[in-house]
């Protein structure tokens, strides 16, 4: 089953946990000095957050995160049907995760991932520009590939 995937870029990263930990009642499945994230069930979602340099602040972008390497495919064969530029980015390490993903953007501008994930990181991972897929999007933020490879 697939699970809505939202990060927001806040100004205090520990204002902003005690702030979602109350708001789901539950704390966060991971924590970083700059990133949290938690993994709901009710409502099953993916929620991270991020500050600094990662993101811009609001809503970031939005996703879909597979379960599975097959429902990605699912979900990526939407994405190409959709009649929008899609940058397929593949393998990469972003939110402190080894992904793969896609990146399109709706006729709004609104920026939209669609990923599985494999395994944990270290580090952070790239941190690209969201304006690469969406006019709308910040100049500097989180996770999203360069404009180079759009289709």
């Amino acid at each position: 089953m697939k699970r809505m995937h939202i990060h927001v870029g806040v100004e205090n990263l520990d204002a902003s946990i005690r702030f979602y930990s109350t708001l789901f009642d539950a704390e966060p499945a991971v924590t970083k000095d700059d990133y949290a994230k938690w993994m709901l069930d009710d409502p099953r979602v993916n929620f991270a957050i991020s500050s600094e340099n990662h993101a811009a602040k609001g809503i970031e972008h939005l996703g879909i995160q597979a379960e599975s390497p097959d429902e990605l495919q699912e979900v990526f064969t939407r994405l190409r049907k959709a009649d929008a530029p899609l940058l397929e980015e593949g393998q990469t390490t972003c939110c402190y995760a080894r992904s793969e993903k896609s990146w399109v953007s709706d006729p709004d501008g609104v920026v939209w991932e669609a990923f599985y994930t494999s395994g944990e990181s270290v580090v952070y991972g790239d941190d690209p520009t969201l304006s690469a897929v969406s006019k709308n999007a910040a100049e500097t933020s989180c996770c999203a590939p360069s404009n180079a490879s759009m289709s």
